[in-house]
């Protein structure tokens, strides 16, 4: 519905597939901010003896999205959207709520959930929400009723993006030469022909047959599985 306030939602998933649903925890409160990291490693060693280096692409880590959010039952902070109506949170309980869906490990997976974060249509960038692992969760009380019960809790929580591998195989490509293939020998296939198809240059295939130890490397042996490591390698 139009104008309706929608709230930020922790899903949590028994399984890195996410078919099984177990549970979720709705944000009382939406967040003002989050942050979102995005980084690149490179290999920067230099060379002995050379002035200066060329940065050399490794890898591209899980993102990180930081999340700041807080529980309140003080009966004083309204309700967004529902006039003379006030956040009365039973903090404590819903602080264990949330451990209970995101830190606490699963018994029947010997680990935590995995987990998926959605927002609207936006849902941190993926209309799909944004799958992930709880990193680390801060938990401040700021205030408390005379009984020492806690009525204000401040949460930060960091949660690193998770990809499930046979996804993450196929974003990156099958045929990236930038990884490590394996592949079987048809009828008719030629090294050169194969080593193209990985490389897009057939002039590594006498690396390629030292690897695999082949001596016939123009029709290697039908069914064979040959190993086609990654460009560094071949061309090193």
């Amino acid at each position: 519905m139009t104008g309706e306030l929608t709230k930020v939602e922790i899903r949590a998933f028994k399984d890195n597939s996410y078919r099984e649903e177990i549970g979720k925890f709705v944000l009382p409160i939406n967040p003002e901010q989050f942050s979102q990291t995005f980084k690149i490693e490179h290999n920067d060693e230099q060379a002995q003896g050379s002035q200066g280096n060329d940065s050399e692409y490794t890898f591209t880590p899980p993102e990180d999205l930081k999340l700041d959010f807080t529980l309140d039952g003080t009966g004083v902070v309204p309700i967004k959207g529902e006039a003379g109506k006030f956040h009365r949170e039973d903090v404590a309980k819903r602080v264990q709520d949330l451990l209970q869906l995101v830190y606490t490990m699963n018994p029947e997976t010997h680990k935590p959930n995995f987990l998926r974060l959605l927002w609207g249509d936006f849902s941190f960038g993926n209309s799909k929400g944004f799958n992930c692992v709880l990193q680390d969760l801060q938990i401040n009380y700021t205030l408390f009723s005379p009984a020492g019960r806690p009525l204000r809790a401040k949460v930060s929580a960091t949660f690193k993006q998770y990809i499930e591998p046979e996804l993450r195989v196929r974003e990156e490509g099958k045929n990236s030469p930038d990884v490590t293939h394996v592949r079987t020998v048809k009828a008719g296939d030629t090294l050169p022909l194969m080593t193209y198809n990985i490389y897009r240059d057939a002039s590594y295939y006498l690396q390629v047959a030292k690897v695999n130890g082949l001596i016939n490397f123009r029709r290697p042996p039908v069914n064979a599985e040959l190993r086609f490591p990654s460009i560094r390698e071949v061309g090193s």
